[in-house]
């Protein structure tokens, strides 16, 4: 089911429109031209603002909005989590105590993921 999108205009506290960009643009402009103070716009499913120009007509305002682009879909499987291996680097002092323990570095690295 893809609804269309859906917007909301205040002045103040008051609401002044509810439905499609451009009906709810109009409405708001002709708020912003009478005078009313504050006349904003929010997208009903995100909650977020949305900046419009009342500049010039009614059909400059119309011609100046945004794409109404759909929300990505969320992608299959896991998250990606911004997380990049890395090569460490150790100073001599830690090589010392890696070569130390029984098995070197390659089972200290085993015993402490099983940890």
């Amino acid at each position: 089911m893809d609804e269309a999108a859906t917007y909301t205009a205040f002045a103040a506290q008051e609401g002044l429109a509810a439905g499609s960009l451009r009906d709810v643009a109009l409405a708001a402009k002709a708020a912003h031209d009478s005078g009313r103070e504050r006349v904003l716009v929010f997208d009903d499913a995100t909650g977020r603002t949305v900046e419009l120009d009342f500049r010039g007509t009614p059909d400059d305002v119309l011609a100046r909005l945004p794409a109404s682009d759909p929300p990505p879909k969320p992608g299959r499987g896991r998250p990606r989590l911004g997380v990049t291996a890395r090569e460490v680097t150790l100073l001599p002092r830690h090589w010392e105590w890696l070569a130390s323990q029984p098995g070197g570095a390659r089972n200290c690295a085993r015993s402490s993921r099983t940890k």
